[in-house]
This record gives C-alpha cells, structure tokens and sequence, in this order.
C-alpha cells in the first residue's frame, strides 16, 4: 500500500495521487465495490487446472440470508502479493507459488493484492520521478491467483490505485472474471461461501480511496453490517510503519515518510470489540506480533509473501509466513498453525525448514504482547494464553 532501498516511492506523488483520485473517481469506486459483496465464492481446495471460471467454482451473492452451519471453518492467510511489475515479470508466472502451493491449500486462502491488474498506463509517478513506484500485473494473473487457491484478495493498501482510475476498474473486472472475492474499496465487503457458511472479509488501509482505518466510527458501521449478513467476519488492515526497523506493535500512531498509518493495536481491537471473529494484517512488510484478545486472534503482519524484484528481501525483510486458522461456524477459534517461509533474492517464497520466522514471531509476541501473546511451536503448532 520511498525514500529508502526498502519501498521505493515519493511521498509528494502518492499524496497528490490520493488527493485527486478520492475525488475524481468516487462514481468508479462505488460502482467497482458493488453491493458490500462483489462475490460470493464457494471455497475449496485449488485445484490446478481446474477452470477458474467454472460455476462451481463462485456464484453472484443474491441472498443475506444466513443459515447455521456446524462444519469447522479453514482459511489460510498471506502478505503483500505482487509478482513484478510490467514490464518486468517473472517468466514462469504460472509456476511462480509452486514452492508453497501445497502449504497453502485450505478452503479459504486470502492475500493481499498489493498492486494492480491492468494494462493502463496512467502512472500515479510522474515521468521525470526518479523514487516513485507503480506496481502493475497483467489482468490474465488473476486467473494465475485463482489457480493457486485464491479466493479472496485485498485492495484497501497504498498500491490499488497505482494506475488510476482505469487500474481499479480493471482490477476490480479481472478479479470479478477470475471468480475471486475482492474487498477493501469504498464500502465493498468480500463474501465467501464454504458450503453453507458465509464469511465476510472487510479490509481497511489508511486511505480515503479505501475502507478507511483512520475513520472507526465508518470501520465499526461496516464491520456489524457484514457480521448481520454472514456468520462471521474477517477484518484485515494495511498499517503500521515499513521497513526492517517496523516489527514492534507500540499500541502508539505510527507515521511513515510523514504519512499516518494508524495505530493498530488500537484498531484491531476495535474490530473485535465491533464484532470481528479474527483480524490479519500487512504492510510494513516484516513480520509482526501475534496476540489473543478476548477470544480472538490477531496477526499483525504477515509480511512479504511474493514478488519479483519489486522488494528487498534482504535480513528480516525476506522473512515471511502462512498463517492457517480455523474457527467455528460461529467465528469462534478453534485452532491456528504458522508455516514458515522464506523469499528468495528475486521475492520468490520458498518454505523455510529453520523456522527462522516462527521464533522471530514467538520473540516479537512475548515482547509485544506479554500475557496475551500467542506461542508457535517447532512444529507450527499455535497455542493461544
């Protein structure tokens, strides 16, 4: 969603970006987030080679209604996604996930999309910009993410809008043509359906142009509007500062390059006290913190997941995660376990056999969070305080 190596873009040019497009492209938004639930996707193990676009694989949410279900609930979670930006893209983008496909398969798998899926060339960085980054990623990769699993992406960051208006409503159509669930523009909740259970996804970034996360009056509206039209929800949030310095949760606003990022702490457990049964995070592209809060878990950041030269993926900065939960049909927890992973110098994740990610979270926790901090064990295992 720099001025350093880190995350190379200019505050001047993301901030006249935000300014112009919260105005102009309102219409585009709105239309683009549907009615609170651009798709209602049947959730599944992926399958590769099934067809992404088969009916059994997503239905139009035409219904509120809610129905009771007893089956456990199992969705698996990952950072910031990207794999290049054109025209530098990896040539094996089919294959990109291959090294973690497997650890990822669980009936719900979200990410977070951090970028776009368009052709468009209307940058948000000005031609003669020198410290500015647009991600961009043809529209076809969709239907790469939903045959790795995806089910469920994440807009509400500070890369959506990284090619204007054209870049959101081509994102928003490619994830819609793919069968993914899209959440986080204006007012938009992704709904997923794991056979009789539907499941709200509502995602927040510190934006205008997104669900806003500095706005808790407006987070708390749309997080009990879609718990009363599912049976539980999700809340991810784009926050906190970046770089390899970023790992420690302070319970304190953080600010990046001037920019307010929020306070996550404090808007997580805002989200579970307005009626989220698990809230995931990333955006400061390290590794984050775990905690148990009244019941409900929260990951803080899961950082990087994938790239293609987009990020430094030295020291801390290559460390990364997937995280499986499950809960309840009723969004009570039940069980978690932590997987951890490791990019290589091109972004690419590979499973990390040393666990070097699983003790950096177990420290950063029990620093963090004291009594309420989650420990994983050498095998994945989370147990919660």
């Amino acid at each position: 969603m720099v001025s350093s190596p880190r995350h190379r873009r200019t505050v001047s040019a993301r901030r006249y970006f935000f300014r112009r497009v919260a105005l102009a492209s309102v219409s585009v938004l709105i239309l683009s987030a549907a009615v609170y639930g651009v798709l209602s996707v049947t959730g599944s193990p992926s399958h590769r080679g099934a067809s992404a676009s088969s009916p059994t694989n997503a239905t139009v949410a035409t219904s509120t209604t809610t129905t009771t279900p007893t089956v456990p609930i199992s969705m698996s979670f990952v950072g910031d996604m990207d794999m290049g930006s054109t025209p530098q893209l990896p040539s094996n983008a089919a294959s990109y996930l291959n090294p973690v496909h497997a650890s990822m398969s669980a009936a719900i798998l979200f990410g977070n999309l951090e970028g776009t899926l368009t052709n468009g060339t209307s940058s948000k960085c000005g031609s003669s910009s020198t410290n500015c980054y647009a991600f961009r990623n043809p529209p076809s990769y969709a239907r790469i993410y939903r045959a790795e699993g995806f089910n469920v992406l994440n807009s509400a960051n500070n890369h959506s809008h990284d090619f204007s208006t054209q870049g959101v409503s081509d994102t928003s159509r490619a994830l819609r043509d793919a069968k993914i669930a899209q959440a986080g523009l204006p007012g938009q909740i992704g709904l997923v359906r794991d056979g009789a259970a539907r499941i709200s996804f509502v995602d927040f970034a510190p934006y205008s142009n997104t669900n806003d996360l500095l706005n808790y009056s407006a987070a708390a509206r749309l997080i009990k509007k879609a718990k009363a039209e599912s049976n539980f929800v999700v809340v991810y949030m784009h926050s906190g500062a970046e770089g390899s310095s970023a790992t420690h949760v302070n319970g304190s606003e953080e600010y990046y390059v001037g920019e307010d990022r929020g306070n996550a702490e404090r808007f997580a457990h805002a989200a579970i006290n307005d009626g989220a049964s698990l809230v995931i995070a990333s955006g400061p592209h390290v590794l984050r913190g775990i905690e148990f809060y009244k019941g409900h878990l929260i990951a803080y950041s899961l950082g990087d997941f994938c790239s293609y030269f987009n990020f430094a993926t030295s020291g801390n900065l290559g460390e990364s995660a997937i995280l499986h939960v499950t809960l309840s049909s009723t969004g009570k927890f039940e069980s978690a376990h932590f997987i951890s992973v490791r990019l290589n110098g091109a972004g690419r994740p590979f499973v990390d056999s040393s666990g070097a990610s699983r003790r950096l979270v177990n420290s950063l926790s029990h620093q963090d969070f004291g009594s309420r901090a989650v420990t994983i064990a050498p095998n994945g295992t989370i147990s919660v305080p």
